[in-house]
């Protein structure tokens, strides 16, 4: 039984970059002037919107995904025009191609990136000298930027405020109930102690938490894997602080500023995920990272890239960040990053929503203009 509860016509699980532009968005562009906000943990963007490479897609990192590739180029200058305080675009971005084992060749990414329209040039010779010839096809000097987290953390708190949506955090939803009236209930625990909210329409933004609730709310019919990830943080050495490089496309690495930390953030495709499964309503993915044994893979990270880049010995390993990474089962060959908007069949006042990069925001918003609530 809980000891109280709270109504509003609208409530958006999850306080992380999609769940408080969704909140925002349900406010100034369609007009709700009761919208709550909850999150789990103490403060907003803690999650997956922390723990990730920090990029501004462009395009470039999809080349087996033509529709994720070119949502990413019409997506990154709305981004940047809308969060210009949280852009970091002081670095250089270079993409490179490996002659052995990638799954495009220089001649396929240049015609790729032609057809998205995504603006590619010649490298710096001094940038260019970087690699190892022998390991890499071509060098390419590209149009892609980082995001701080800190900043746009700032803009959620400041945005929440101004469009007067109550945010709850400490907020675990533990489950969904239907209710007679059409209404839904959130059964919450609160540092220890039950707490209701009930709304009319439910927005699920929790990510790798989209399917630990229980009660009548029985999952989301996508099927979703989930990988525990490393996203480590190095203290690159001189020739590498102010670039970013993304050698692809396959089994490699890539690197580019962390500005929220002031390091590089590195990943390997082969070492970043630690491990992986499908998803089971059984297993809550932050239960299994809680306990999951964290020990980093940085030394094999640098064996491997400094094969194609000598210099990157020299860096220093400073934090690694652990997190779960989720995408859709459908995905995993095509690389693909749609977004999931899902509205249940059973609940039709719930809505699922995962992104898998942050300029999917505008995907997911397009899709909600056309819900009738």
């Amino acid at each position: 039984m809980s000891l109280s509860s709270e109504n509003s016509p609208i409530v958006v699980i999850g306080g992380g970059f999609y769940g408080v532009c969704i909140a925002c968005y349900l406010v100034e562009s369609r007009g709700f002037k009761d919208v709550t906000l909850l999150d789990r943990e103490h403060e907003l963007m803690q999650r997956a919107s922390y723990t990730n490479q920090a990029r501004v897609h462009n395009g470039y990192h999809y080349p087996r995904s033509f529709t994720t590739a070119y949502r990413s180029r019409v997506n990154l200058p709305r981004f940047v025009k809308d969060w210009p305080n949280a852009v970091d675009a002081n670095f250089t971005k270079l993409y490179a191609i490996a002659k052995r084992g990638s799954k495009v060749t220089a001649k396929q990414f240049e015609r790729f990136c032609n057809e998205i329209k995504a603006e590619i040039e010649a490298p710096l010779s001094s940038h260019e000298q970087l690699f190892n010839p022998d390991l890499i096809e071509k060098v390419y000097k590209v149009k892609e930027y980082a995001f701080n987290t800190t900043r746009l953390a700032d803009w959620a708190r400041l945005n929440l405020k101004k469009c007067g949506v109550k945010v709850c955090l400490n907020s675990n939803v533990k489950s969904i109930i239907e209710n007679k009236t059409g209404n839904y209930t959130l059964q919450c625990e609160v540092a220890g102690k039950p707490i209701d909210h009930i709304g009319r329409y439910i927005f699920n933004c929790t990510y790798s938490g989209l399917n630990t609730p229980s009660g009548d709310f029985l999952g989301v019919e996508t099927k979703l894997k989930h990988e525990i990830t490393e996203m480590t943080l190095v203290d690159m050495p001189d020739e590498l602080k102010d670039i970013g490089v993304t050698v692809m496309d396959g089994p490699f690495f890539s690197f580019m500023p962390f500005p929220a930390r002031g390091y590089h953030s590195l990943s390997h495709v082969r070492y970043t995920p630690h491990c992986s499964w499908v998803d089971d309503n059984q297993i809550n993915p932050y239960k299994k990272l809680e306990n999951y044994k964290q020990e980093s893979r940085i030394d094999r990270m640098i064996r491997d890239v400094a094969r194609y880049m000598p210099k990157i010995a020299c860096a220093e390993h400073k934090d690694s960040l652990f997190e779960v990474k989720t995408i859709l089962v459908k995905n995993e060959g095509d690389d693909g990053r749609p977004i999931l908007l899902e509205k249940n069949k059973k609940l039709p006042g719930v809505y699922s929503v995962l992104g898998g990069k942050i300029d999917n925001i505008y995907d997911v918003l397009e899709k909600l203009d056309t819900e009738v609530l």
